[in-house]
């Protein structure tokens, strides 16, 4: 039909052609706006969703208890060693699992074993702590044990072991180590404990009750002595080595026995109870550590 024949009673639609184009740049000027807004909300919304699952991170623990300690302290102290020019014994004091802990960090420091009645005036001791369990029946050491390559007991009543051999001092936990004979024929240490941790793993052990809690750990290679400051049990003793980060750990006589550390000014820390115990065992051991030498600034 011609433009020119339209009837009076019909209705034409002017441009009608050109609408769907129309369309187009429509939906395409509202994707265009979207996007803008997009990117303003993405700006402004994102930083604060990064606090927020900051937040719940550290509200669920999946943190590193042992920068608490390792950190601060251990930065602090190798600096002041060379300034101080000696052995001496870092003190730092941390909360693991609502557990208050005195953590004893060496350094420049040699490591061995004594036997008997220690000489709590001896000034090259710069620590000091009982070591082996003692028998209660004959006063025996318990488990096996070696003194500057003498064995004086063996026996198997507790895995975990510590050696000191040529001045390397290893902790860990086995049946049977090697460690034993070779500290026997080269003149070294070696005594056994309970076990604590295995490779980060806590171990558990039969011992109930709560008491004053020690032990020597071994954290990335470095040695530390670590004590609780309140009764505990030797689960959560263990458990808060686990999350200070330790590797491996074996129990070390706690309660009240006596010890002491020397801080890079020469002053005695003592710990434990100063009285000497009601009976003298002949066999009581002790952990203990004197000056390496002077440190090459």
């Amino acid at each position: 039909m011609k433009e020119k024949d339209i009837r009076d009673d019909e209705i034409r639609v002017i441009g009608e052609e050109e609408k769907p184009k129309f369309k187009g740049w429509k939906w395409l000027l509202l994707l265009l706006v979207g996007i803008v807004v997009g990117c303003v909300l993405y700006t402004v919304l994102k930083p604060k969703e990064k606090d927020q699952e900051s937040e719940e991170v550290v509200e669920q623990g999946y943190y590193d208890p042992a920068t608490v300690v390792e950190q601060p302290a251990v930065k602090t102290a190798l600096a002041k060693a060379a300034d101080v020019g000696h052995g001496f014994i870092e003190m730092a004091d941390t909360t693991i699992n609502d557990i208050p802990l005195k953590v004893y960090i060496p350094h420049e420091m040699r490591f061995s074993l004594f036997v008997g009645t220690i000489d709590r005036n001896d000034p090259s001791i710069l620590f000091a702590t009982q070591a082996a369990d003692v028998r209660a029946d004959n006063g025996g050491i318990v488990g096996a044990f070696v003194l500057e390559g003498e064995p004086l007991a063996w026996g198997l009543s507790k895995k975990g072991y510590c050696a000191i051999i040529n001045d390397t001092v290893t902790v860990g936990v086995a049946e049977n180590s090697p460690l034993f004979e070779e500290a026997t024929e080269r003149g070294g240490y070696f005594f056994r404990q309970f076990p604590l941790v295995d490779k980060g793993q806590l171990v558990e052990n039969d011992v109930k009750g709560k008491s004053v809690r020690r032990a020597l750990c071994d954290r990335n290679g470095e040695l530390l002595v670590v004590e609780t400051l309140t009764p505990e049990s030797f689960h959560d003793f263990a458990q808060a080595l686990v999350d200070l980060g330790v590797d491996n750990a074996i129990y070390l006589i706690g309660s009240n026995a006596y010890g002491w550390a020397t801080d890079a000014e020469g002053q005695r820390h003592p710990f434990g109870c100063p009285d000497p115990p009601k009976k003298k065992w002949k066999n009581i051991s002790y952990l203990v550590m004197k000056d390496k030498g002077k440190i090459t600034k």
